[in-house]
Parts: structure tokens; C-alpha cells; sequence
């Protein structure tokens, strides 16, 4: 439902532009060769689906976009990551969100909204800073490494005043109280982030890797996405979990060793892990499929993050959604774009770097 009022609204929106003057006397944001914006008009449905993880992000864009684009309509489905690439392979749609960069069978496949024989390109474009939220009467924030993160939600670590907490938290008064550690009862792309952290920084602790649903011989409390998570940990006294940081609010929050630092998340530290993070091997230079570095020292970079990707075709077999695309995701990309839909649903934006290097995969586009 606020997917369909935010596309009712969009839709008025143009209305009003419509019957002000006539389309070909509005100016759209366009840019050219160098990222420039011009004043080219460009008609059309581009049609889109995938991650739900960036659905309030696609609908800041879709807003701000077709408000300068009144000719333009653009549609997003968040079907899920997984339907979303097999749509764009089945000619279903021209560009993709997922939170997951392309799989290697996949792009042995065929992509039948691109011209035949071409592949797809995926950059990031959505960068979300997954917060470890925590309700502890008079304790706003905490530092914690990442074993001790891994054996509170291992269930190993159980009281507020363990030695582990205590270490690293010098002058803080910790109660002697039991630990409720809240976590998704759904799949989610979130839990599997999270997961995939605490495999990385504590093998030894986190046994399982990186899984969409939790396992059950760790026990803690499960709460129904994110909305149930935040409700539980804010509901309890001595809980912690896990959640989208913009959905943090004013519970306490904990920042992660990083190094020989304790980061806590931010937009930059967000950003600045996914720059510091090496490309997937044997991807080609359209590709930019990134292998987060859960274990990353570089400083200020928060490693507990969701990176989602946008997607589509080299070459399109349609010129014209060849034109749209090259046009939305130009947006998408651009510090305008970003600016958007961080101020409407938290994401951290993207690195001037990782812009220009996208830019160059959108220019190409033909």
C-alpha cells in the first residue's frame, strides 16, 4: 500500500506538470557525456523489479525523478532479489535490484532484454549500515569485537556483566542482568549479512556461515522482520538485535572493533568498507561485484553493512529503454540521487569513487 501511494501521488504530481505546460517544454534531469544535467526531453515506461531491502529507496527516486521527468514512468516491483534477476533474464523487465551480485550460472544464461549474445553489468548502489541495537537502562552505546557480538547471538554469552563485555567497555556500570538476544523469525537479507559477519570475524564462535534463516540450535527470541525486531528489543530491558540503522532510533547502539578502533556505523563508515573491499575475481571491468571485507582494517569502516546492486544490460535489444536506463540509473547514481533517497529511507550513499566508476558502466550503455 505505500508503494501504491507513493506512485498516486508521483502520478498527480505529473498531472499538475502536464497541465501547466506541454511535455516537450519541461526540462528533465539528463545528463550528458560528463554528468552534466541537460535540458533533452526524454518519453517512456521503464519497468523494473527485485530487492525489497531498497523498495523506500526506489520510491524516493521514482518520486524525485519523474517530477523532473513527467514523460517518464517508471515502475518497481520489490519481488525479491532472486525473481528479480530471473526476470531481467526473461525479458520480464530492464533493470534489477538485488542484494546479491549476479551468480556465476546466471550469467552463463541467456538475458533476453539485452541484444543477443551481450551480458548484463551490476554495480552497488544501495549501501546499508545493518546497526546491533540494544535496550540497557542509562547505556546508550557499547564497544564490542566481533567474537563477543558472535557469542551473544551464539548464545555462549549470556549475562550483561560477562567479563568479555566488561573488557571492553572500561568505567561502564553493567548490571549482572540476563541477555534476551532478538533476531528475524523470517528469511531475510539482513540475517544473512549479519550471519556472514559473525562467520567471518568468529568462525569459531558462529559455526554456520551466512544464513537467511536462523538456526535453531542458537536459540534467542525471534520477532517478524525488521519492524518485530525493533518492537522486541524496545519492548524488553537487557535485549539486543540487529537492524537497518535507520531504523535504530533511540535505542543504544554498538560499535565494532575494526582494527585496534571501535567503529560505529555511519553513512561514511558504511561507504568506506565497501570502497575498501576487493571486487568478486574474474568479473569483467562492467562488473563491479564486491566481496565485502567483514574483517577490513581500514580505518573508520564499518563492516556490518547490506550492499544491494542495480543491474541491467550492456545492449539493449530496445533502443529506447537503452535510453531510459542510461537516463534512471544516471540519476540513481548521481550525489543528487543518493542525497534522495538517504533523506527518505537512511541508506548510506555511495563514494564520489565508486559514482565515477559507475557512471563510466552507465555511459557505456547502448
Amino acid at each position: 500500500m505505500k508503494k501504491i501511494r507513493a506512485l498516486v501521488t508521483v502520478a498527480g504530481v505529473a498531472t499538475l506538470l502536464l497541465t501547466g505546460c506541454a511535455v516537450n517544454e519541461q526540462p528533465g534531469w539528463r545528463p550528458d557525456s560528463n554528468g552534466a544535467e541537460s535540458s533533452d526531453v526524454i518519453t517512456g515506461t521503464l519497468n523494473g523489479s527485485g530487492a525489497s531491502s531498497m523498495a523506500a529507496g526506489q520510491e524516493a527516486w521514482i518520486a524525485a525523478f519523474q517530477m523532473e521527468n513527467p514523460g517518464v514512468t517508471v515502475n518497481y516491483d520489490p519481488t525479491g532479489s532472486g525473481t528479480g534477476r530471473k526476470q531481467l533474464m526473461e525479458g520480464a523487465t530492464s533493470f534489477t535490484g538485488s542484494d546479491s551480485y549476479f551468480k556465476e550460472e546466471e550469467l552463463g544464461g541467456e538475458f533476453s532484454s539485452c541484444a543477443a549474445g551481450t551480458l548484463p553489468w551490476e554495480f552497488p548502489i544501495w549501501i546499508s549500515p545493518i546497526a546491533v541495537i540494544f535496550n540497557l537502562d542509562g547505556i546508550s552505546s557499547l564497544n564490542m569485537d566481533g567474537a563477543t557480538v558472535a557469542g551473544i547471538f551464539a548464545g555462549d554469552i549470556t549475562k550483561w556483566n560477562d567479563a568479555a563485555i566488561v573488557a571492553t567497555n572500561p568505567g561502564v556500570s553493567l548490571p549482572d542482568l540476563a541477555i534476551t538476544a532478538v533476531h528475524r523469525s523470517d528469511e531475510s537479507g539482513t540475517s544473512k549479512n549479519f550471519t556472514d559477519y559473525l562467520g567471518a570475524v568468529a568462525p569459531d564462535v558462529w559455526t554456520v556461515g551466512a544464513i537467511e534463516a536462523w538456526p535453531a540450535e542458537y536459540g534467542g527470541e525471534g520477532a517478524q522482520g525488521t519492524s518485530g525486531v525493533v518492537s522486541a528489543v524496545s519492548g524488553g530491558n537487557g535485549t539486543i538485535g540487529y537492524a537497518d540503522a535507520s531504523r535504530a532510533g533511540d535505542l543504544g547502539t554498538v560499535a565494532v572493533k575494526v582494527g585496534s578502533d571501535y567503529v560505529a556505523y555511519s553513512a561514511e563508515a558504511a561507504a568506506a568498507v565497501v570502497d575498501a573491499s576487493p571486487l568478486v575475481e574474474g568479473r569483467e571491468s562492467y562488473d563491479l561485484a564486491t566481496k565485502i571485507d567483514r574483517n577490513t582494517t581500514a580505518s573508520g569502516a564499518y563492516p556490518i553493512v547490506l550492499v544491494s546492486y542495480l543491474m541491467g544490460c550492456n545492449d539493449y535489444a530496445d533502443d529506447a529503454q537503452a535510453e531510459l536506463v542510461r537516463t534512471w540509473a544516471s540519476f540513481l547514481v548521481s550525489e543528487e540521487g543518493q542525497q534522495a533517497a538517504a533523506a527518505s529511507a537512511g541508506n548510506a550513499p555511495i563514494s564520489a569513487g565508486l559514482r565515477a566508476k559507475a557512471q563510466a558502466i552507465i555511459d557505456a550503455i547502448k
